[in-house]
């Protein structure tokens, strides 16, 4: 969706909320030229459907450990002792 500076300035927390619940993009433009552009920081990560470690992997992370399982060894126990 294309929008003009001046009317982002005049609705500007409406779309940042429409782009946050949706997930499109929005192309803000001055005198009909891009100027920015607004996109979610998320994207589909966000559905509600995703496990934690699901979206974690999804915004690029890693898992050390399996869902359940410690990312602790004993011996790193203890070493904190």
């Amino acid at each position: 969706m294309d929008i003009s500076i001046t009317e982002f300035k005049q609705h500007c927390l409406e779309i940042i909320r429409r782009v946050e619940k949706t997930g499109d993009q929005v192309v803000i433009t001055r005198r009909g030229k891009a100027v920015a552009r607004l996109q979610p920081s998320r994207g589909p990560v966000a559905e509600k459907g995703l496990k934690p470690w699901e979206r974690l992997r999804a915004l690029g992370g890693r898992l050390i450990a399996a869902p359940g399982e410690s990312a602790l060894h004993d011996k790193d126990f203890e070493a904190l002792r």
